[in-house]
């Protein structure tokens, strides 16, 4: 009380941006007029603007099928998230959308309602079952002769309306569907899945999660030349933003989980494996363009840590390296084997080999990175 009765309002505004969610949350019984700034969506907004660009690394979710937890890079261990919503379904192990938005993350399960969630508020909003959950709950175990694949949940943001927007893209012909893809968003605001017309022209590989990137979402076409198929989030249309791709044509045909597309600095990334190595390309949106960003020697991490197996790593995010007299040309690239899941690795562009950053003692499962925020929908 003795910041309000000493200061303007607007000042104290602008010291409480700068704090975590978790002091705000409690600044809440201080006063009505505090709980009713805390939560209005300008000041949320703003606090979060302080939490992205105050030269802090975001958290890291760990969403496995027994629990979700959450870890501070550079600490050594993670802390348990209560799940809000244990008593609907307990059980139930979910994945998770490739990336977070405005500290929102997207829990999903093929057979069950997902949840739109903020592990640093605990807030949560439940996700009706959409059109292709529903096929698949009437199939039963003969959806699995169609060969119709598991498809992942992309989530994102228009930039322009700031209306988040989970979508679902998945192939159409193998469940008698005349398209090459059908897609469906979930509008909030009516609380429904709807179709959008006309859906992406290619079908898209089943196994490799789509990605958010400056306000449209990203996914990877299952046809003779590989391309990368973008659904901007405010027109919903869809069109190829690149037609020739750093791998050769096929490469998922030999293992759909060789390539990966990821977000690194809001840039559109993919991560091609093939045996010794593992590159990083990114696109460069300008000229159309993909640059070499890293390589890693899968060699020398097998020998140390017997990954990757199947599957190529997943890159993560690119954080400051340790402070050195001479500035660092790249940030580090921290990322992790999805098979076995049990540690964060660290590539420094600079040193070898790869380093442990964090290690698990049982299964990280899916990972995601988040900045603390109060939003909600």
């Amino acid at each position: 009380m003795m910041m309000e009765e000493g200061l303007p309002h607007d000042v104290v505004e602008h010291i409480m941006e700068r704090l975590p969610v978790r002091s705000l949350l409690r600044f809440k019984s201080v006063s009505k007029q505090w709980k009713s700034t805390i939560e209005s969506r300008n000041f949320q907004e703003r606090q979060l603007k302080h939490q992205q660009s105050g030269g802090r690394d975001p958290d890291v979710l760990m969403a496995s099928e027994s629990s979700q937890r959450t870890y501070v890079l550079g600490s050594s261990s993670s802390v348990k998230i209560p799940n809000p919503w244990g008593k609907e379904n307990p059980t139930t192990g979910y994945f998770v959308s490739d990336n977070s938005c405005d500290g929102l993350v997207c829990l999903y399960h093929p057979l069950e309602s997902g949840y739109v969630f903020n592990p640093a508020t605990r807030w949560y909003r439940p996700l009706p079952l959409c059109q292709l959950q529903q096929l698949r709950i009437s199939q039963g175990d003969s959806y699995f002769e169609l060969g119709h694949g598991v498809f992942k949940l992309g989530f994102g943001k228009d930039n322009i309306t700031s209306t988040y927007k989970p979508v679902w893209l998945y192939n159409s012909s193998e469940i008698g569907l005349e398209n090459a893809t059908t897609c469906e968003v979930f509008d909030f605001s009516a609380n429904a899945w709807r179709y959008v017309t006309p859906s992406a022209p290619y079908r898209v590989v089943a196994v490799a999660d789509p990605v958010f990137v400056h306000g449209s979402l990203h996914w990877l076409t299952d046809c003779v030349e590989t391309k990368v198929l973008s659904f901007d989030l405010h027109t919903e249309a869809f069109q190829v933003v690149s037609s020739k791709t750093p791998f050769p044509a096929n490469s998922h045909d030999e293992n759909p989980y060789s390539i990966v597309l990821c977000n690194l600095d809001n840039r559109l990334c993919v991560s091609h494996m093939k045996w010794p190595g593992q590159v990083i390309w990114s696109f460069n949106s300008g000229n159309k363009t993909w640059e070499k960003l890293y390589s890693i020697d899968l060699d020398m991490n097998s020998m140390l840590y017997g990954c990757p197996t199947i599957s190529a790593f997943r890159p993560l995010v690119l954080v400051d390296g340790k402070k050195k007299k001479k500035k660092k040309k790249k940030k580090d690239l921290l990322f992790y084997d999805f098979v076995s899941s049990h540690y964060l690795l660290r590539h420094d562009p600079e040193s070898d080999p790869d380093f442990f950053t964090f290690t698990a003692d049982a299964s990280m499962g899916f990972l995601v990175c988040y900045f603390q925020s109060l939003i909600s929908i």
